[in-house]
């Protein structure tokens, strides 16, 4: 619990520096209105509890010059890289501590490991994210276009979070793991999968509740929009 805690924390301490440092890389290379375009398409695949959240952060940096949003980008990457940075160095602990490692890693190896599991992570989240937002893109404006949130109760929104989500947790569980070797690929495949399919599940039965059974709102305010947003 420990270890899930401090996960847990950094991860939400990192949810907004990440929101403006994605946004401050859109506006640097496309126009407002192909920000909020964008914007737009991953806020669809959101519940709504986290869409009204994501959306308002989304439109006040993208009302807002480009200096501003350069500064805000610089210290939310400061943060939010500390932030992520500490959160994967408590996930790498907890997964030392599953596999039963008796020797620790040396400080400095260890925190250059948690460096580039964060990097590796945040590529494949952008990787990711581009994926979503090309594919509610492409069924608003193609051939064929189906209204929104017409893809079914399965669809490109939720292969690809779940594709990226196996690919990491896979490649997490064979090189992250063990500090001696590495993890063998049949147990590190199925243990991605499984994870996956268990963090799917949960979430859609989380965005079920607090959106038709116990609204987080009434309590917790803005932080339960975080909470859902996670």
């Amino acid at each position: 619990m420990l270890y899930t805690g401090g996960v847990s924390f950094f991860a939400l301490l990192a949810v907004f520096p990440a929101i403006a440092i994605l946004i401050g890389f859109y506006k640097a290379v496309l126009s407002i209105g192909q920000v909020s375009e964008q914007a737009a398409a991953l806020a669809d695949v959101m519940p709504h509890a986290a869409r009204a959240i994501f959306q308002l952060e989304i439109e006040r940096l993208a009302n807002a010059s480009a200096r501003t949003v350069s500064a805000q980008s610089f210290f939310a990457l400061v943060i939010g890289g500390y932030a992520a940075h500490r959160g994967f160095k408590a996930l790498l602990a907890g997964l030392n501590l599953i596999h039963d490692e008796t020797e620790p890693h040396g400080f400095f190896k260890f925190n250059l490991l948690a460096f580039f599991v964060a990097l590796f992570a945040f590529a494949l989240f952008t990787v990711v994210s581009g994926a979503v937002v090309t594919s509610r893109l492409l069924e608003h404006t193609g051939p064929g276009a189906a209204p929104a949130g017409g893809g079914g109760w399965f669809s490109l929104d939720s292969l690809w979070p779940a594709l990226g989500l196996a690919i990491g947790l896979t490649m997490l569980y064979r090189y992250a793991m063990s500090h001696r070797t590495p993890v063998a690929w049949a147990p590190s495949i199925a243990g991605g999968i499984v994870a996956t399919v268990m963090s799917t599940i949960s979430s859609w039965l989380c965005a079920i509740y607090v959106e038709q059974i116990a609204p987080l709102g009434a309590t917790y305010g803005s932080v339960g929009a975080v909470v859902v947003l996670l």
